[in-house]
């Protein structure tokens, strides 16, 4: 969705390259995060690296590396309050998603987590001091509510075992933005869409997309399926896609006012943590990541149940779910 999108899509247009006038305000808009210093070493192991081949001039990274991708339903700002996001004194993780880009960056695999998905939620660290309780049988997008995103990085790294290298929060409005600075997206539906809680109704079919509608099919549940989360996971799925076919058809660089736009848009609503917080660490990922086709990127959903306590929540369906987990590790 929008967030796994920012860094598959979103990362490539960076690192596409900015000009020199332009750089202090992309650099300025990015808000950073020290995750690492608030979790210190009690965490899973990095990956391990691969032997890089002896023979290329520039090897690739020799390391996979997983990013947790979170899209904030915020409305801090108008924008945000415009498109309809949370409450203004706090926000969810509307959209969570795995990205694990392989060592050789020329593959990738984004596994979303189902919001509703009940979990065991650690104690994390507050930037105040102290720590929040842990708790059993949380939802799991609470994680980011109670602790932000230091929280919702620990909750991760404690339900799958996989150590999250890198953090990307954007709201509704950077996504909005990011489509409507490419131009749009074109996503197929294969089934008519009727959601008055998203505003969007669309016939099944191929539809070109602005980023407020975009937005909306990313939110979109009650419209298509049985109206839970997965249903909307595999819409965002689509996007994902969409926004890498869109990046892989604009010729940014023949297009400087564009190549800005959509620079802007991608760092004005971005929180990372503090190894991606200035265009030059973004920009070094979105060249790594510039072999990475759509065609080669997959998209996935932790597997899970319904849960027995609650017919309206999910629970992590095992040996499935450990077994995907430890694939990406």
């Amino acid at each position: 969705m929008k967030a796994a999108g920012l860094v598959l899509a979103a990362a490539l247009v960076v690192g596409a390259g900015t000009a020199g006038w332009a750089y202090w305000r992309l650099d300025d808009n990015i808000t950073g995060v020290d995750i690492d210093n608030a979790l210190g070493d009690n965490r899973p192991a990095k990956a391990v690296a691969t032997s890089a081949p002896a023979v290329s001039a520039s090897p690739p990274p020799t390391e996979a590396m997983n990013i947790l991708v979170l899209g904030s339903d915020s409305r801090s700002g108008a924008k945000n309050q415009e498109l309809g996001g949370g409450d203004s004194t706090g926000a969810r993780s509307d959209t969570a998603m795995v990205v694990h880009v392989d060592a050789g960056r020329t593959a990738a695999t984004v596994v979303s987590i189902p919001r509703d998905t009940l979990v065991t939620r650690p104690a994390c660290p507050l930037p105040g001091g102290g720590s929040t309780s842990a708790a059993y049988g949380a939802m799991f997008n609470t994680a980011y509510s109670v602790g932000g995103p230091v929280c919702a990085v620990k909750t991760v790294e404690s339900i799958t075992g996989v150590r999250m290298d890198h953090y990307v929060e954007v709201d509704f409005s950077g996504f909005a933005g990011l489509v409507d600075a490419l131009g749009g997206v074109t996503v197929t539906t294969d089934e008519d869409i009727d959601d008055d809680d998203s505003h969007l109704h669309l016939r099944a079919g191929v539809h070109r997309l602005d980023g407020a509608h975009a937005l909306a099919l990313a939110r979109t549940r009650h419209g298509i399926g049985d109206g839970s989360d997965l249903g909307r996971i595999g819409l965002q799925h689509k996007l994902v896609k969409a926004l890498l076919e869109q990046i892989a058809a604009t010729d940014l660089l023949t297009h400087p006012v564009r190549l800005y736009a959509v620079a802007d848009a991608v760092t004005g609503s971005l929180t990372t943590d503090t190894g991606l917080d200035s265009l030059s660490e973004l920009t070094e990922l979105g060249r790594s990541l510039k072999g990475l086709s759509a065609d080669h990127v997959r998209t996935i959903t932790m597997p899970v149940v319904a849960a027995p306590s609650d017919p309206n929540r999910v629970v992590a369906r095992e040996p499935a779910a450990s077994a995907l987990w430890k694939s990406l590790r």
